[in-house]
């Protein structure tokens, strides 16, 4: 009777000594993944706004380099324009991803107007701008060729979550990322040998584009600080473009 009674109480001690701690841990652990996913979703929204606050920002300086080349129908200010609208068009996605998770689709926008056209379009414009009118069918050619590799080179690998995709994940080394490799070493050269060679006959205007294409090339490096650090990098480095463009000296 006594080990029976004793075997109960020791019976009850493992149902209510020691399983409530286990079990209250397990409920921690999940009062606490609960609590954290509104904190991630409000975290992502923000991430998400920044992002297409910065696409909106922009993409309004793109339309009011377009307004100027309507005036003065220097092709050079289309060129720069056209640059601006596909690093918004690059942004929009990011917010997008952030948002709704990213996709093939969106993926490949992002490819397309981030990584492949936005500094061959910002070079040629600077080319243009100097005078020098053979890189309109040039940059022209390039983003025929840019638009059907990126809608048609398969992907390496599923892309999805809310963070930036790393290009060597899904993309293959030939053709994509070696045909961005190229678009934007030629860009940025073009861009930045064009900038020091006038930059006494123009310093101001010269100096803020160097500035924000540098912000834009730092955007891209460190996107592993988040949608919003990249956002942040973005906006900042449009402004600069656009006032170094619009800058008249």
């Amino acid at each position: 009777m006594m080990k029976h009674r004793l075997a109960e109480r020791r019976e009850h001690l493992r149902r209510h000594g020691c399983g409530p701690r286990r079990e209250q841990v397990a409920l921690l652990r999940h009062r606490l993944s609960v609590a954290a996913r509104p904190a991630r979703a409000y975290a992502l929204a923000v991430e998400a706004l920044i992002a297409f606050g910065a696409a909106l920002l922009t993409l309004r300086l793109s339309g009011l380099l377009a307004a100027r080349w309507r005036v003065r129908r220097a092709t050079h200010l289309l060129a720069w324009s056209a640059g601006l609208a596909a690093y918004a068009l690059g942004t929009a996605a990011i917010a997008w991803g952030a948002a709704a998770g990213w996709n093939a689709g969106v993926f490949r926008a992002y490819y397309l107007f981030g990584g492949l056209l936005t500094a061959p379009l910002l070079g040629a414009g600077s080319l243009l701008g100097a005078g020098r009118r053979i890189a309109g069918p040039f940059v022209l050619v390039y983003v025929g060729l840019a638009v059907g590799v990126a809608l048609a080179v398969p992907l390496e690998a599923p892309v999805g979550g809310t963070g930036i995709p790393d290009a060597r994940e899904h993309l293959a080394l030939f053709p994509a990322r070696s045909l961005a490799l190229a678009g934007n070493v030629a860009g940025t050269l073009a861009l930045v040998g064009v900038t020091l060679l006038t930059l006494r006959r123009r310093p101001v205007g010269n100096l803020l584009l160097l500035g924000g294409f540098t912000l834009a090339a730092a955007g891209s490096a460190v996107s592993g600080l988040g949608v919003s650090g990249t956002a942040a990098f973005v906006a900042a480095a449009a402004v600069l473009l656009y006032a170094g463009t619009a800058a008249r000296r």
